[in-house]
C-alpha cells in the first residue's frame, strides 16, 4: 500500500483542482449530493434486491437480468445483455468516446448457498452484500442522481454490470468488454467499484497467475508394486525445489500452493495427484520467471522419481520399467498494470478527495481495473463509500453511514473526466 504524497492535489495539478471546485459548487452537483442524502432508503433496497438473487461466475443470468431493468427504469438508453451476461446502459452527453462506470455483478458463493439477506438500523447483513453490493448499488445511486437532477455532461456515461470477477470467472466479463471492439476503442476511462469504503485508490494492478499440476503414473499396491513412480512423491519433491526459488521485494512478488489432491488410501501407490500454484505480482516479468521455475521443478521432480523407478526395475528381471507423465493446466491469469501518476484520471481522483477533505491511499490489487491497466488505459478502482467487512464469507456486512461521501466521489471524477455539457 503507498500512501497519497502528503502535498495538496491544488499544489501538484491546479487546472483540475480548479474545475473540480467549479463542478462541486455548481447547482446541479449539489442538487446530486442532496439526492445521495435523501434518497438512502433506496439505494439500500437495491442493494438488498441484488444480492437476494444467486449469482456464482457463470450463473449471473437472473442478477443480469434484474440490472438490465433497473437500468432501464433510471432512464439508461441502449440498455443491453451481452453473450456473457454484462449489462450495459448509455447516458448520452455532448460528444468524444465514454467514461465508464462498472461494478462486477457476481459474487463468490454457490447457486446452493443460503442467503439470509437482511437490514438491520444502518447494516446489511448477508453474503455478497458488500462485494459487490456496494458497487451494484453505488452505480445505481449515481444514473438515479443523474436522472432525477439532469446534470449535463460532455462524454458519454457507459454504465457497466460486468460478470466473472470472482474466483475462477478470471474477469471474463471485463476481458470480454475489452475484446469487443465497439467498445475497447470507445472506453476512455474506467472508474470501477468494488465493495464498499471511500479511503483507497487502486491504480495498481496486482497480476497473477494460477496452475493446476497434474502427475499421473500407473499406481498399485504399496506392497507387491513397490518401486512403481509415485505422483505424490514427485509432487512432493517438486514444491521443495520450487519453495526455494528466490523472491524480490520490489516489484513484491509471492507464491502460493494452496490445495493438494491425490491417492485413495495408505497402502495404495496413487494414480494420480495434484496441486494448485498461485503466482503474484505486479510485473509480468517475474510472474515469467516464477512459471519458468515452477515448470523446471517439476521437470527434474519427475525425472528424479521416473529414475529411481527404473533402478527398483532393473533388479525385478520381470517388472517392466514405468513411468509418470506431467501436465500443468493455466487455470486463471490476471494481467498486471500500473497507472501512470501523471494520467488525468490520477490526477482527477487526487484532486476530487481534495475537494471533499478525503484521505484516501493508493493500492495494489487484483480487480477488473487489471484488464484496461494491462492494456495501457486509464482506470481506477475504489469504494462505493460506506463500510463493510466480512467479504467471502456468511457473515458479510455492509454498514450504510459514509456512502454519501462514496458517491460524491464517483460523481465528482465522473464529471470532471467528462467535462460538463452545455
Amino acid at each position: 500500500m503507498e500512501k497519497v504524497p502528503n502535498v495538496p492535489a491544488s499544489d501538484l495539478y491546479p487546472p483540475v483542482q480548479d474545475e473540480v471546485s467549479r463542478l462541486a459548487s455548481s447547482p446541479g452537483v449539489r442538487s446530486a449530493f442532496e439526492r445521495f442524502r435523501n434518497d438512502e432508503a433506496e439505494f439500500a433496497n437495491w442493494q438488498l434486491e441484488a444480492t437476494r438473487i444467486p449469482a456464482p461466475p457463470f450463473g449471473e443470468s437472473p442478477r443480469s437480468a434484474w440490472l438490465a431493468e433497473r437500468f432501464r427504469d433510471l432512464g439508461l438508453t441502449n440498455v443491453k445483455v451481452d453473450e456473457v451476461g454484462n449489462v450495459f446502459g448509455v447516458r448520452p452527453g455532448v460528444a468524444g468516446p465514454y467514461v465508464s462506470l462498472s461494478a462486477h455483478i457476481d459474487t463468490v458463493f454457490p447457486s446452493t448457498t443460503p442467503l439470509n439477506i437482511r437490514q438491520q438500523g444502518s447494516r446489511l447483513y448477508g453474503p455478497g452484500v458488500a462485494d459487490n453490493g456496494a458497487g451494484i448499488a453505488a452505480i445505481l445511486a449515481i444514473a438515479s442522481a443523474l436522472n432525477k437532477t439532469k446534470v449535463s455532461h460532455g462524454m458519454p456515461f457507459l454504465f457497466i454490470g460486468n460478470v466473472g470477477e470472482e474466483g475462477e470467472g478470471d474477469l471474463r466479463g471485463m476481458r470480454h468488454v475489452f475484446s469487443t471492439p465497439a467498445w475497447r476503442d470507445s472506453i476512455a476511462y474506467s472508474v470501477i467499484i468494488d465493495g464498499a469504503g471511500s479511503d483507497t485508490v487502486v491504480a495498481e494492478a496486482l497480476g497473477s497467475r494460477r496452475f493446476e499440476v497434474i502427475v499421473r503414473g500407473p499406481g498399485g499396491h504399496s506392497w507387491s508394486d513397490f518401486g512403481a513412480p509415485n505422483p505424490i512423491i514427485v509432487l512432493g519433491r517438486a514444491i521443495e525445489v520450487f519453495s526455494q526459488t528466490p523472491v524480490p521485494s520490489s516489484p513484491k512478488t509471492t507464491f502460493n500452493i494452496g490445495v493438494i489432491r491425490g491417492g485413495t488410501s495408505v497402502n495404495s501407490i496413487p494414480e494420480s495427484a495434484s496441486m494448485r500454484v498461485d503466482l503474484r505480482s505486479t510485473s509480468t516479468t517475474e510472474i515469467d520467471r516464477l512459471e519458468r521455475a515452477l515448470r523446471l521443478s517439476l521437470d527434474q521432480a519427475a525425472t528424479a522419481e521416473n529414475h529411481v523407478s527404473a533402478q527398483r526395475s532393473s533388479r525385478k528381471p520381470h517388472v517392466h520399467s514405468q513411468t509418470v507423465q506431467t501436465e500443468v493446466v493455466e487455470i486463471g491469469n490476471r494481467p498486471a498494470g500500473e497507472l501512470s501518476r501523471d494520467a488525468r484520471l490520477f490526477r482527477v481522483i487526487r484532486a476530487v478527495d481534495t475537494q471533499l477533505g478525503n484521505a484516501a491511499q493508493v493500492q495494489r490489487a487484483s480487480t477488473d481495473a487489471n484488464i484496461p491497466l494491462s492494456l495501457g488505459r486509464e482506470a481506477i478502482a475504489i469504494g462505493g463509500g460506506g463500510s463493510g467487512g466480512g467479504a467471502h464469507t456468511l457473515q458479510e456486512w455492509f454498514d450504510c453511514n459514509g456512502r454519501e461521501l462514496g458517491l460524491k466521489r464517483i460523481l465528482l471524477t465522473m464529471l470532471t473526466l467528462s467535462g460538463v455539457g452545455e
